[in-house]
């Protein structure tokens, strides 16, 4: 099945993040907070400004972003948990530094 999101939406998956810490102990499902992690599996085509014209989103397929905590709608597409959110909700996008 596919999904594309309309104007400002993103379909982001949840980064699970480590179930141990540094030190190796393990911390249990009713411990762990929702990640605020995700990857961007799909957006929107942008928005219009007060001329009409389009803007697109600045995230794209395949960005690692960071988000709320309560951010998004949670759905189910297929087989997977996903979120749907306003760009909005997105903090930023993880980038590695060289």
């Amino acid at each position: 099945m596919k999904f594309r999101p309309l104007h400002d939406r993103v379909l982001v998956k949840r980064i699970e993040q480590e179930t141990k810490t540094a030190s190796g102990i393990i911390i249990p499902d009713s411990a762990q907070e929702k990640p605020i992690q995700g990857e961007v599996i799909s957006v929107g085509e942008g928005v219009r400004d007060e001329k009409g014209a389009l803007r697109p989103l600045d995230v794209k397929p395949g960005d690692r972003i960071i988000f709320g905590k309560w951010s998004g709608t949670e759905v189910k597409i297929g087989a997977e948990d996903l979120l749907i959110m306003k760009e909005s909700d997105i903090f930023g996008i993880l980038t590695n530094a060289a």
